[in-house]
């Protein structure tokens, strides 16, 4: 592409329109992004600028970044056979308004603090940057499944795209190999679209091939009033109390048991233990396949909470990953996921959850087990830096793609797969579900209000185009006020999303039970995306589009 092409933002054109349309109609409306003005590449603490040369190649002594067409995509493939590689940006010059707002995704589930921003701060917008103007929105990103971990940088006169190629906290090293580190994507707003409804088509655009449940997905789960001290005969206790208000029996729901069922072992001795295997239930479940049956002859479809990487306390050095800041605590070591044993491990306690008869897997930590942080404290960097994995030519991004293909060829097609603490953008196209957010309560009502709604709101437009995505739960306990939890209930249900329920037994009145009673039969059918009326001007949407009517919220 020409750079007289290059369509420059003002404050008359619209948002920040750094692409101008290919020459042929899409049905997506997709565009194509010039070629940058800058390119640049980290090898240990240092940065080089690549210079141009035959203006889609990009080089500094064997550091070679390519640019160029890939279908509807821009695709950057990097070469650097001698040095490791920690980082390329791509650099695009342009002028953004100051009145632009602009909404980024998260790294992994979100964390009560996603928002439409203004102003030129440094922050980060992970995987993709939509940025709207009240005249026009321009969408900027990558395409899901990408091979290194990418975030756009918004400045008043720039645009980068940073592609993270750390293995671990240190730079990969690819030998004679070529990175596909990403596939650049962008796209604008079309006539009478809102902002919502533009990033709802763009994560389409991101996501070619989601991999999505076959209905509507629903149920319970027992975390938010057990919190780990569940058993045997409450599992089934509640499956039986929740079942009584299932009224769609072509599409059932799901009872999931949370954390509390696997083998733990003591670390010292009268130390309680830590659930360390999951190929085995401790004393308070005994028989895993017994319980599965109970609960598919209450109505509802088994499904299990497990941790991946998790290791047992005794397990061999050889086998676990390096101890760093966030990863050395010795009750949760942790399995490298570069050693072909450990992959072997997690995939056969798959075998044994098809073998137990279980339909669904909601998997955690695995985020956290890999960069020994949260999202929220990856501000600076993914990871702490100076270490890496027991193989080191590949990235971080292909590290946990392979240990999620892995998780979805162990699981078959007989299994829905929901990632938690999962990185959001690389488990697209492979998971049917994600939790898209930190954990709502069955304590505290605020923590609710900020992890459930906000997350809801500002994620939602994923749904169905990367996986469908899980809210969290509805924590309906006696400790949250039911005029508060009904209003989350009825979002939930309503919003054409999954909904789960952790009902507690003691706070399951009659109204409580109505209540969830039609909110099952909602969201056990197909229904209309909600839309977020009020999001570009709240963290906490109050107005709401759902099925077709307007429905006002009072979250505090």
């Amino acid at each position: 592409m020409q750079r007289r092409h290059f369509i420059k933002l003002t404050a008359t054109t619209g948002a920040a329109i750094l692409f101008s349309r290919l020459p042929y109609a899409t049905s997506t409306q997709t565009t194509a992004i010039n070629l940058p003005d800058e390119v640049w590449a980290q090898s240990g603490a240092e940065w080089f600028k690549l210079k141009s040369t035959n203006g889609s190649k990009f080089s500094y002594k064997d550091i070679e970044v390519t640019v160029k067409a890939n279908g509807n995509a821009k695709g950057v493939y990097i070469q650097s056979p001698t040095q490791q590689l920690n980082s390329v940006r791509l650099k695009w010059k342009h002028n953004t308004p100051s009145s632009a707002k602009y909404l980024g995704d998260h790294w992994e589930r979100s964390y009560g603090d996603l928002q439409w921003k203004t102003g030129f701060n440094g922050g980060k917008s992970p995987w993709y940057v939509i940025i709207h103007d009240t005249k026009q929105t321009a969408c900027f990103g990558v395409k899901t499944g990408a091979n290194s971990i990418c975030w756009w940088g918004l400045g008043a006169d720039s645009l980068d795209l940073n592609l993270d190629t750390h293995s671990g906290g240190n730079g990969v090293l690819l030998g004679n190999r070529t990175l596909h580190a990403a596939d650049i994507v962008t796209s604008h707003g079309l006539p009478g679209e809102t902002p919502f409804r533009t990033d709802h088509r763009f994560c389409g655009i991101m996501c070619e091939k989601p991999r999505l449940p076959k209905q509507p997905i629903y149920g319970i789960n027992d975390w938010y009033f057990a919190y780990g001290n569940n058993n045997f005969d409450l599992i089934k206790q509640t499956t039986a109390m929740m079942s009584e208000l299932v009224t769609d029996t072509n599409n059932k729901p799901f009872s999931v048991i949370d954390a509390g069922w696997a083998n733990y072992s003591p670390l010292l001795p009268g130390d309680g233990g830590w659930n360390d295997d999951f190929s085995k239930p401790n004393d308070k479940f005994k028989d895993m396949h017994l319980l599965g049956d109970e609960i598919k002859k209450l109505g509802m479809r088994p499904g299990l909470w497990m941790r991946p990487l998790c290791a047992r306390h005794d397990e061999k050095a050889s086998l676990l990953a390096p101890k760093i800041p966030g990863r050395d605590d010795p009750k949760n070591p942790t399995l490298d996921p570069t050693i072909p044993e450990n992959i072997e491990r997690v995939k056969r306690n798959f075998d044994f959850y098809k073998e137990w008869g279980y339909e669904m897997v909601k998997h955690d930590f695995s985020t956290y087990d890999i960069t020994g942080r949260w999202g929220f404290d990856m501000k600076d960097s993914i990871t702490s830096p100076g270490w890496n994995f027991n193989d080191r030519s590949k990235t971080t991004a292909e590290i946990i793609l392979h240990l999620y293909r892995s998780i979805r060829e162990a699981a078959g097609d007989g299994i829905y797969v929901i990632g938690c603490n999962t990185m959001s953008h690389l488990s697209a196209g492979i998971f049917e579900m994600c939790r898209i957010g930190d954990d709502t309560s069955g304590n505290e009502w605020g923590r609710t209000r900020k992890m459930g709604v906000n997350t809801l709101a500002f994620r939602l437009p994923q749904h169905n185009k990367f996986y469908a995505v899980d809210g969290d739960c509805v924590g309906l306990t006696t400790k949250i006020e039911w005029a508060r939890n009904k209003q989350w209930l009825q979002l939930l249900a309503e919003s054409g999303a999954p909904l789960f329920v952790s009902g507690q037994p003691e706070a399951m009145g009659a109204e409580q039970k109505a209540a969830v009673k039609k909110a099952f039969a909602a969201a056990a059918k197909v229904q209309p995306l909600g839309e977020p009326l009020d999001w570009m001007d709240t963290m906490l949407p109050e107005k709401w589009k759902l099925n077709g009517k307007l429905v006002e919220f009072n979250w505090a």
